[in-house]
């Protein structure tokens, strides 16, 4: 049964018009109003024929200066949208970001006023853009392991958010987008399959046409958005279902996703080859969420394996500093077991989203990079994240989810282990431990060296600002959230990567405007859990988005943004003066369309004029370290804190 919606103040003579007439009305004007001088002129009586003065009521209502109705007036007592917020708050969502939209002013009412306390699990985030709503989801899933919700408004917000969800899609990213659809309001801004829109990169969606549907289309959502191959499921609502009365309907209970690992005959067989080799390794990608770390750790001290890690590229890496993260003592590996990666013996990978391109992709638009037989360069190993080149896997793949299999091998090993056995792995650890210690060391004073190169010039040399800030925020529980292939990435060499969120990776598809939402969405994921995020943040990057700030503000996001202000898109730069070099026409004229300069931006006065305190424009390397200190000192009583620094190309 639909709810009907209270009677507004009326003026006694004015006629009734509703939201959505009055706004047609309003359209009906506009285009009236366009008419030339001389057609108004020849077509008096029909110019006003075609337009009607609003009424009273109208223009009380577009000013927002109506009366609220009575308290105890209620036109519905359970609206369906408290049934859908409740379903988001049993499936552990935290935060929904969103831009505001009239077509789903029912679930954010719900958000707002439901539950004890309101808005909590979750939580609305605003956000000034739609592009930015997707980017924060992204960020936070990459620090979590898991969805946060996203609200787009009809057409034109999947058409703000779409670049947005391709980069999540890209990265295999879970998250769960909720479209509102308003049939009757306006018409441009809806339409009878909106999730076509983006269908070939999302991995599923759905439309559901009664409350019970939209109540099990949402827990399927969130199934989906986490099993692999993982990624970003869409379900559009239609604003009647929002307002629907509910009555004594019963909401279903979420039933989690069920991810299955290999069976206990594999499991058993991988167990005896690691056990029965000599010098067993593992080679470890990227897990879904923090316990697959943890079992990959677990697995790798039972049976003393040397491991490798991507976690100087992207989240959900083994540890960077485990006694046994390296080379190991000997490199004459007799068993490689790849838990999330390619290895020479076996690899356990589950599935990524690029195995449901052909069926999504129904336009046949044949995106380059979700193409199956392109893949992404190992995280950490890329310049850009637009490096892709075909690999081929070494050995056996076995498409399952490694995170979900090794509990399993675990199990077996712990029968098969005897106390003899023990002892052997005991001793290989200790040389494990002792080799890949000093491989770091060496490794870290080469680094240093070379980071030396520049230190004292003026713009500041991005291996500094790295070098400087590594010192104040070591003993902090810290995430790198922004993307560092366009700073030098020189963290990757100076700092520790130990926890699952310490660095979050690139974009995705190298889209720019990322940076700043996905800072947001980590700090999001931070600010109740004691972490301190950094976001080294290029100066192109930020002007696609930079309204993000205002969201790290209004929320007090524990975020500490060092600007990389090299004044330039400097890739496209260099790109250019080459070009024009090979050409033979000179480098005098490649900043043309490249450079951001004539006037330079300043972004310490852009972050004030978004509430956030900050510093800069600095260009004395000598002045760095102070400002980064204050920084992360403001960061750290709360208060996000912007750095502007004026850097070197890369």
């Amino acid at each position: 049964m639909s709810s009907k919606k209270p009677e507004q103040p009326k003026d006694p003579s004015a006629t009734t018009v509703d939201r959505r007439g009055f706004l047609k009305g309003a359209a009906t004007g506009a285009a009236a109003l366009a008419v030339t001088p001389v057609a108004r002129a020849q077509e008096p009586s029909a110019y006003r024929a075609s337009f009607t003065a609003p009424s009273y009521q109208q223009m009380q209502r577009d000013a927002g200066l109506v009366e609220l109705p009575a308290p105890d007036s209620r036109g519905v007592v359970r609206p369906g949208s408290d049934l859908m917020v409740q379903a988001l708050k049993e499936m552990g969502i935290e935060f929904v970001a969103s831009n505001n939209g009239s077509s789903f002013e029912g679930i954010q009412e719900s958000i707002a006023n439901y539950g004890s306390p309101p808005n909590h699990m979750p939580e609305f985030i605003t956000a000034l853009h739609e592009e930015s709503s997707v980017d924060m989801a992204n960020g936070y899933a990459k620090a979590e392991g898991r969805p946060m919700a996203v609200m787009l408004h009809g057409t034109l917000g999947i058409q703000h958010a779409s670049m947005s969800i391709f980069q999540a899609y890209n990265t295999g990213t879970p998250m769960l987008l909720i479209v509102g659809r308003d049939v009757g309001f306006i018409q441009a801004h809806t339409a009878d399959d909106m999730a076509a829109m983006c269908r070939s990169f999302t991995k599923w969606d759905a439309q559901p046409t009664t409350l019970s549907e939209c109540i099990d289309t949402l827990h399927e959502a969130y199934r989906q958005a986490v099993t692999p191959p993982t990624g970003p499921a869409m379900v559009v609502i239609d604003i009647e279902l929002q307002k629907e009365e509910a009555q004594d309907f019963d909401l279903p209970r979420f039933r989690p996703a069920v991810i299955e690992g290999v069976d206990t005959a594999t499991a058993k067989d991988i167990a005896e080859k690691l056990l029965n080799a000599s010098n067993p390794r593992l080679e470890t990608g990227m897990f879904r969420t923090p316990k697959g770390i943890g079992a990959a750790v677990e697995l790798a001290e039972l049976i003393g394996a040397s491991t490798s890690t991507t976690s100087t590229g992207g989240p959900m890496g083994f540890p960077q500093r485990h006694p046994l993260c390296g080379p190991g003592a000997e490199s004459n590996y007799d068993y490689v077991l790849g838990l999330e990666a390619d290895a020479s013996d076996l690899s356990l990978k589950r599935p990524i989203v690029n195995s449901l391109t052909a069926q999504r992709d129904v336009m046949g638009i044949g995106f380059g990079s979700l193409r199956e037989d392109y893949a992404p360069a190992p995280p950490g190993s890329e310049p850009t994240p637009l490096d892709r080149s075909p690999r081929q896997p070494q050995g056996t793949v076995l498409k399952v989810d490694a995170q979900a299999s090794i509990p399993l091998i675990i199990g077996e090993l712990s029968r098969l282990i005897t106390p003899a056995k023990q002892r052997e792995i005991e001793q290989r650890k200790a040389r494990h431990a002792r080799t890949n210690r000093e491989t770091f060391l060496t490794a870290l004073r080469v680094a240093v060296e070379e980071k030396k190169k520049g230190w004292d010039l003026s713009p500041v040399s991005t291996a500094r600002i790295y070098a400087e800030l590594w010192p104040l925020i070591m003993n902090e529980d810290w995430c790198l959230a922004s993307p560092s292939n366009f700073s030098g990435a020189h963290h990757r060499e100076l700092w520790e990567h130990n926890k699952p969120y310490s660095f979050l990776g690139t974009q995705g598809a190298g889209g720019m405007g990322y940076g700043p939402g996905a800072c947001v969405g980590a700090a999001l994921a931070a600010r109740s859990r004691g972490r301190f995020v950094v976001n080294v943040q290029p100066d192109g990057d930020l002007n696609y988005s930079p309204g993000a700030l205002w969201t790290a503000v209004h929320h007090e996001l524990p975020m500490l943004t060092v600007m990389h202000n090299n004044r330039a898109w400097h890739q496209e730069y260099m790109f250019l003066q080459y070009l024009a070099g090979v050409r033979g026409r000179g480098t005098d004229r490649g900043h043309i369309g490249c450079v951001l300069r004539d006037p330079f931006i300043d972004y310490s006065k852009m972050a004030q004029a978004y509430g956030m305190d900050s510093e800069g424009p600095i260009e004395n390397p000598a002045l760095l370290t102070a400002a980064l200190d204050r920084g992360v000192r403001s960061v750290k009583n709360g208060k996000p804190y912007l750095i502007d620094v004026v850097t070197q190309p890369r």
